[in-house]
């Protein structure tokens, strides 16, 4: 995964080139709000996903920066006064506050742009279609129909009496579309079988949620220095979390038999997706 995140991190760093002119103001904060942090998972998805099917790193990187892109962006424009109003992201301040609000919308505006021009471009992939349907597919999991519709559901669900079915829907969508479509990405460069499609998205749905539990948890028990944004948040400001609704233990063991139930996904691919159950494993057992 370290090395999925140096490659990416090249990428990103080579794409986000700031040209000369007063717009490279913009091109700052997207480079301060994409570089140097992160734990890349979404890439590391995709890059194994492909890998099971023979598609070379270079095009899964590619694919996979654009899904990081789209991440990077989410994060500027969840921090902000009108979403969640976090002051910091990866240990340091966030784009709204390093830069202004308006260069921080403009910033996030710029980053999901770049991922749909990233996936366009040939050396992605030399099959249009293989373009075309990751680029279909990406902006169903980003728009309204996935992370988005998410973060308009959570925003909405502040004034409800939440049940662990709402929380679940908000948390597939806001959270679990993008890390479903990283292993979709996979799929889609190697054009693999309705069957393969299934069992890579089976798995991707479990690992969401557990990824989110376990986000949950974080922000009840870790400390702010280790998880580099400020702790406690939901629980302070009454927001309804699987954690605030099941508790400590019943959330960890839910978390549990998710991953579990996402590593049973992946019979029939054997070994090759050794590295795809020590992510579903590393999903719960972060500590950041």
């Amino acid at each position: 995964m370290s090395r999925c995140a140096d490659a990416v991190e090249l990428f990103l760093n080579k794409m986000l080139t700031a040209p000369k002119g007063m717009e490279s103001t913009v091109f700052e904060a997207m480079r301060y709000s994409s570089l140097g942090g992160g734990k890349r998972i979404r890439p590391f998805l995709v890059q194994e996903c492909a890998r099971l099917f023979g598609i070379s790193d270079c095009r899964a990187i590619r694919a996979g920066a654009a899904v990081e892109l789209i991440h990077c962006y989410s994060l500027i424009h969840d921090d902000l006064p009108a979403m969640d109003n976090d002051d910091f992201r990866r240990g340091k301040l966030a784009c709204h506050i390093a830069f202004d609000e308006a260069t921080a919308v403009l910033a996030g505006d710029g980053l999901l742009t770049l991922a749909f021009e990233v996936l366009g471009h040939k050396d992605t992939h030399p099959d249009g279609n293989v373009r075309s349907d990751l680029i279909y597919s990406l902006s169903q999991a980003a728009g309204a129909r996935g992370m988005v519709g998410g973060q308009m559901i959570d925003l909405m669900a502040e004034k409800l009496d939440a049940d662990i079915s709402l929380i679940s829907r908000i948390q597939r969508l806001k959270t679990g579309a993008l890390i479903s479509y990283a292993c979709e990405a996979g799929a889609i460069l190697g054009k693999a079988t309705d069957e393969q499609k299934k069992s890579l998205r089976l798995y991707s749905d479990d690992v969401g949620l557990a990824f989110q539990i376990k986000d949950d948890l974080l922000d009840m028990l870790g400390k702010a220095e280790d998880v580099g944004k400020a702790t406690r948040k939901d629980a302070d400001a009454g927001k309804a979390t699987f954690v605030g609704l099941l508790g400590v233990r019943e959330a960890q063991q839910r978390a549990e038999a998710l991953c579990k139930q996402a590593i049973s996904q992946l019979e029939m691919f054997d070994e090759k997706a050794s590295n795809l159950r020590r992510i579903a494993r590393f999903a719960i057992e972060r500590q950041t």
